[in-house]
């Protein structure tokens, strides 16, 4: 008899979402979705206001990285403004980015995925959250808060506020980085530093713990893709297109991210808010490409910088013969390279002398009726495109956002997942915990302004075709 298991709603990640897993007469799986239950339609109700607003309206949509909208929404200004950036700006743009990447990706791995990976998949749910993971390890969890703390007070220091900080602008920025505080930061590096090298040696010894199972957790070909400088570098802030595929061939190089639309085609299902892009040459299958942390290590050439380049060389034994590493599961490992990699990219910003230069805006009107604005957010790669009227009101707004671009790959991880945990009547805790921790592995962020972390309740029942109980899990 064919039954559904139900998992409402996902947890430890930024929204709300359903899983649902559909049981042959067999007990085996037939099919599994990935359902975002939430509509928020900032593209509709942004037409009518002037792109001036943008940054600050736009910044609203997300609570954990709104830094990502602020800076693709003003880099669209930029083009409709038709101005070159002052070089100060970009160096405090992307310093504030840097600061992002640090915060996020830190709550990613400490709080939202630690319980997880530090505690167990069939930790007691009831210790299987951040409260369990501070009474199991406080050193841990304190360091692990602390480093979000820095990349929170380096927002703050430039934006007067680390949650929707008003202050990236079409044309540049609002005010650069008071000499006190640069060296306030500087001063905290070296315990961040820390931080993330004892993270990257646990992450090392928790890829040895899972070792029996990582291949569950989203291990299959697909695309990848990413932002890289012009020499093939790492790249957050600007720079081109690059699509690789799951061998490593290059099937777009030095795309201009303004012509994402001959790349990048979305389509929809009737059982999902969120939308489903896919690489348009290939079509919605073939096409399925993945973006974030383990994108864009794959799709760089190299680093940049002398920390993260050591540990990029070990990350790549793991796609082994040169190929890129494609199992999901290494987006941990991914996001603590990238916090590296952020570090010390401050650390030469901070100590450059552009950051007290005083051009940090440039002054112009409406020169263009469209403006693209593309950045690298924590969790992918995000578009901005506007159209607006000779007077810069918006007609037409167009956002594609990092976790929908990995809308494919999460459900196909889904149904990994399940066709190798679950199967039969029995339902519990530990394997329906290892199939949401396929949706935290690439730390989706669905209405970002509000998120779960904890503890919620959630009730589970397995339904046989004929209404009967089969098994129940609640938690209250």
């Amino acid at each position: 008899m064919s039954k559904t298991v139900t998992i409402e709603p996902v947890t430890r990640i930024e929204g709300h979402a359903k899983i649902t897993i559909q049981l042959d007469d067999n007990g085996k799986v037939a099919d599994s979705r990935f359902h975002v239950t939430e509509f928020r339609g900032f593209e509709k109700f942004c037409v009518g206001r002037s792109f001036w607003e943008m940054p600050g309206i736009t910044a609203r949509i997300c609570g954990i990285c709104p830094v990502s909208h602020l800076l693709a929404s003003s880099k669209a200004g930029d083009m409709i403004l038709g101005v070159r950036t002052p070089a100060p700006a970009v160096a405090l743009r992307r310093l504030m980015n840097y600061g992002q990447l640090v915060q996020s990706h830190a709550l990613s791995f400490f709080l939202l995925s630690g319980p997880d990976l530090i505690l167990g998949m069939d930790a007691d749910p009831s210790q299987r959250n951040i409260a369990g993971l501070i009474a199991a390890d406080p050193d841990l969890a304190r360091a692990g808060i602390g480093l979000r703390a820095f990349g929170q007070k380096l927002i703050r220091s430039l934006g007067d506020r680390s949650v929707h900080p008003s202050w990236a602008v079409p044309g540049g920025v609002r005010k650069s980085l008071p000499t006190e505080q640069r060296d306030e930061l500087l001063k905290q590096l070296p315990a961040m530093y820390a931080t993330v090298d004892n993270a990257l040696d646990l992450m090392k010894d928790i890829l040895d713990r899972f070792s029996a199972e990582i291949d569950a957790y989203g291990e299959f070909p697909s695309l990848f893709m990413g932002l890289v400088a012009a020499d093939g570098g790492l790249e957050h802030y600007d720079g081109k297109l690059r699509v690789i595929d799951s061998d490593g061939k290059v099937l777009e190089d030095s795309a201009a991210p303004e012509s994402y639309q001959q790349l990048i085609a979305e389509a929809e299902q009737n059982w999902s808010y969120l939308k489903f892009p896919y690489y348009k040459p290939l079509g919605p299958e073939a096409g399925m490409y993945r973006v974030g942390p383990l994108a864009r290590l794959n799709v760089c050439d190299f680093a940049g910088t002398p920390k993260a380049d050591r540990e990029l060389r070990q990350f790549r034994h793991y796609g082994g013969q040169g190929k890129p590493v494609t199992g999901s599961f290494y987006y941990h490992y991914a996001r603590l390279i990238e916090i590296l990699f952020s570090l010390e990219r401050i650390e030469e910003l901070l100590a450059d002398e552009i950051l007290i230069d005083h051009h940090i805006r440039s002054q112009a009107g409406v020169n263009q009726n469209v403006g693209i604005g593309v950045s690298e957010a924590p969790r992918g790669t995000l578009f901005h495109h506007y159209r607006v009227d000779d007077n810069g009101i918006l007609e037409a707004v167009n956002l594609i956002i990092a976790t929908g671009q990995n809308n494919l790959a999460m459900n196909k991880t889904v149904k990994q997942l399940a066709e190798r945990f679950i199967s039969g009547s029995k339902l519990d805790q530990g394997l329906l915990n290892r199939v949401e921790h396929g949706i935290r592995v690439y730390d989706p962020c669905l209405s970002c302004s509000t998120h779960e972390a904890g503890r919620m309740p959630m009730q589970i029942k397995l339904i046989s075709a004929k209404g009967e109980l089969l098994d129940e899990i609640e938690r209250s």
